[in-house]
């Protein structure tokens, strides 16, 4: 299988990024520029296993520092631009970075705390480097002795401070991870001349692989600052998309546009709308696969490794599931004993294969926590049918425990988010003296409707009609609006401490 170097050198002129400005990058344009980069950073004594870190929004250089760690044989941190300077400060220290680049906003902020690295500003900022100018004054050729590098990125996981995923580098050269070109071709995204829309933040782990990966297999990537559900629209028409990566939150968006604008947009060429990130709402997945076909295709994976897949028909096929391990995945269901359940009993999710050989960085007492032998654990709870297919129940640490019994708010938040007057919810536990928890719902109601007594009448009796009563919110709160991340995770921590 080819790689984005190999199609550079082919077929120099096609078109690589088309960047949040309209700006086209050639890939022979994007390779020159890596090279140099790749030349810039040994020359400032890097070499293999050492790391960059990068503060900055969707864009270009994104995958200028990419490309050129990941034939260098370094690590690439890419940092969630919204983070304060004491975190990023946190992250590049205990990633061992020896290089930060940064937006100049971004930098103007954390120039103190950064202060032993080598730093590269994109806009003038005092006390850093110009990131335009870094190396352009080296060759734009190939450079020698290249060998893969890994992208290195931190998870935050439910408590403590965020944890750096490290897999040992392979000394191979720079290519396409086989477990990616898998889960692409189940999810029907194929080499050929693809355009792929980046609508989700670069920092987070599926955005970067997956356009990463379309980059390998010669797609052009059209990139997005931030999502906006009538934009997206109007770039897959206007690009002839064929694949994007969105989370369930943004299926919400795109479905609560009016008619009218849905209506006039084409888009046919869409084979491949990957979500992920977040348990998607049966009736959300139904509505969109109503509307684009079947074309909504699923992945199950963290920052930890990707380990099932669904596409469309599959998922038509038995609703609910996350499909099944992809090719050298192993999946397993314990107890809290550590005993292996059998089919249809819910537990907690191990999963093993050779993506999963990977290191907690400085953190071994995180690492033996996750693991079971070879199986590693990210803290979800679900089961396995009697076809090997995965459904996902939970996070542990979400689950409510009321009465003795296990609540999965999951369940309660898809019910919510089928009523009209919700735009977005969380459900989470509060103390209870009796229960032990009892359910509360946090919601977010649609533009122009009174979060009031009468909407929590409304809401209880809708759960009501679906749900047993013990599932049932014993208190709405309502919210102008709810803490989510931008790939569409909702902060449940900062709910549960107001």
């Amino acid at each position: 299988m080819s790689t984005f170097y190999e199609i550079a050198a082919q077929e120099p002129g096609r078109v690589a990024v088309i960047d949040v400005d309209g700006r086209e990058t050639t890939f022979d344009e994007l390779s020159a520029r890596a090279n140099q980069l790749t030349h810039a950073l040994r020359a400032l004594g890097l070499g293999e296993g050492d790391g960059v870190v990068a503060i900055i929004h969707n864009g270009l250089t994104y995958y200028e520092l990419l490309l050129a760690t990941l034939q260098a044989g370094m690590y690439f941190t890419p940092v969630n631009h919204r983070s304060s300077p004491a975190e990023i400060a946190y992250i590049a220290a205990n990633s061992g970075a020896k290089v930060a680049v940064a937006d100049a906003d971004i930098a103007a902020t954390c120039t103190a705390e950064l202060s032993g690295l080598h730093r590269f500003s994109r806009g003038e900022t005092p006390g850093w480097a110009e990131y335009a100018a870094w190396g352009t004054d080296l060759p734009t050729t190939t450079p020698e002795r290249r060998t893969a590098g890994q992208t290195m990125l931190y998870t935050s996981g439910t408590t403590g401070r965020p944890k750096g995923v490290r897999r040992a580098l392979s000394g191979q050269p720079p290519a396409l991870h086989p477990i990616h070109a898998h889960t692409l071709e189940r999810l029907d995204v194929r080499p050929g001349h693809g355009v792929h829309l980046v609508a989700c933040p670069l920092y987070h782990a599926a955005p970067g692989m997956f356009s990463t990966a379309t980059l390998h297999l010669g797609h052009t990537l059209v990139l997005m600052d931030r999502f906006d559900a009538a934009e997206t629209l109007r770039l897959t028409e206007k690009h002839r998309v064929t694949s994007t990566h969105l989370v369930p939150t943004m299926f919400h968006r795109l479905l609560r546009l009016p008619e009218d604008v849905c209506a006039r947009h084409d888009l046919s060429s869409l084979t491949s709308v990957i979500h992920g990130a977040a348990p998607c709402p049966r009736e959300v997945k139904e509505r969109i696969l109503a509307w684009l076909g079947p074309v909504v295709h699923e992945y199950y994976g963290a920052s930890e490794g990707l380990i099932t897949a669904v596409h469309a028909r599959e998922w038509l096929a038995a609703p609910g599931t996350v499909g099944k391990p992809l090719d050298g995945v192993r999946v397993k269901v314990l107890d809290d004993d550590g005993r292996e359940l059998p089919a249809g009993e819910a537990g907690m999710l191990y999963f093993s294969s050779a993506h999963t050989r990977f290191d907690y960085h400085g953190d071994p007492g995180k690492t033996a926590a996750a693991r079971s032998g070879e199986f590693v654990t990210v803290g979800d709870v679900g089961y396995l049918d009697a076809e090997g297919r995965v459904f996902l129940c939970d996070r542990r640490t979400d689950l409510i425990l009321s009465g003795g019994v296990n609540i999965y708010p999951a369940e309660i938040e898809a019910r919510l988010l089928s009523h009209p007057d919700v735009a977005d919810v969380a459900v989470i536990g509060e103390p209870d003296p009796e229960w032990g928890q009892r359910v509360v719902a946090v919601v977010q109601p649609t533009e122009g409707v009174t979060g009031d007594p009468a909407l929590a009448k409304r809401l209880e009796e809708h759960c009501r009609a679906e749900l047993a009563g013990f599932k049932t919110p014993r208190r709405f709160d309502f919210r102008d609006r709810l803490p989510r991340t931008e790939s569409g995770k909702m902060l449940r921590r900062t709910l549960r401490a107001e």
